[in-house]
């Protein structure tokens, strides 16, 4: 099925990852919301557990290898073009993680990645649901 104007919502997986204090992020290289900083992530697979989906997605986008930690949210991410028709729609599954290993480098759909502080993060341009996923994982990290 196709990604723009889809016939029925799609599943995406997002993962809030931490490593010392930091959350990583990629900057979409496709659209929707290309050439902006998100979470790392993407489509669920047939036969894939979420979980699979989110460590799969990281390590293709960013070369991390990831824990999951939890589920944080589930967010809808509805776009619509100018006539007013849903050119995109995803459920968005978010977990966190925390950073194992690998040498943090773009690849697959990330034009770049960077760890951040969360400090530094209201200067990034990110969509607000992220922000808050960012917030609530950031808790979650901690007493995991």
């Amino acid at each position: 099925m196709s990604r723009r104007y889809p016939k029925r919502p799609l599943v995406g997986i997002g993962v809030v990852v931490w490593r010392d204090g930091q959350v990583l992020l990629v900057r979409r290289a496709k659209p929707p919301r290309k050439g902006g900083w998100s979470l790392p992530g993407g489509a669920q697979r047939l036969g894939e557990t979420v979980h699979q989906a989110g460590i799969r997605e990281v390590a293709e986008e960013t070369g991390t290898n990831v824990e999951i930690v939890g589920l944080i949210d589930t967010v809808d991410s509805i776009e619509k073009d100018g006539a007013g028709r849903i050119e995109y729609h995803y459920t968005l599954i978010d977990l966190c993680a925390r950073w194992v290993s690998g040498q943090t480098q773009a690849a697959s759909d990330a034009a770049e990645v960077a760890w951040f502080t969360p400090s530094e993060l209201s200067g990034l341009g990110l969509w607000r649901e992220t922000l808050r996923i960012i917030g609530l994982s950031e808790r979650m990290a901690k007493k995991g």
